[in-house]
């Protein structure tokens, strides 16, 4: 299922930084994970991400640095900057917030299994 765009705004950049809190990553990494890890519900393509990483660090919550990848190619590698940690702490509570009070009304399946409640 694709997460409508309103959604994603919310949704994206708290999931960005929760990536990249487990270590730094390029940007094809990110886009990688989020599909993979998200089983493909917060799938993006880089023409979105990278607008939100430039955000991202305009804000201080990520910095950037060029290094060689594998193949001697430069790339751009993207890391969690102490505010940024902080960002996603914040967010992590408002994320479970909003699930428990979306599962309060029978919108979401409880965490303890997948029946509605």
């Amino acid at each position: 299922m694709k997460i409508e765009s309103e959604l994603m705004r919310g949704a994206g950049p708290a999931a960005v930084l929760q990536l990249l809190a487990g270590g730094e990553m390029y940007g094809y990494q990110i886009v990688e994970a989020l599909t993979v890890r998200s089983k493909g519900v917060l799938e993006m393509g880089q023409s979105t991400l990278y607008p939100m990483l430039y955000n991202l660090e305009a804000k201080g919550m990520v910095v950037s640095n060029n290094k060689p990848g594998p193949n001697g190619r430069q790339r751009r590698y993207y890391r969690l900057t102490p505010a940024g940690l902080a960002r996603l702490e914040q967010d992590r509570a408002q994320w479970t917030a909003l699930v428990q009070g979306i599962q309060a009304l029978g919108l979401a399946p409880s965490h303890r299994g997948l029946a509605w409640t």
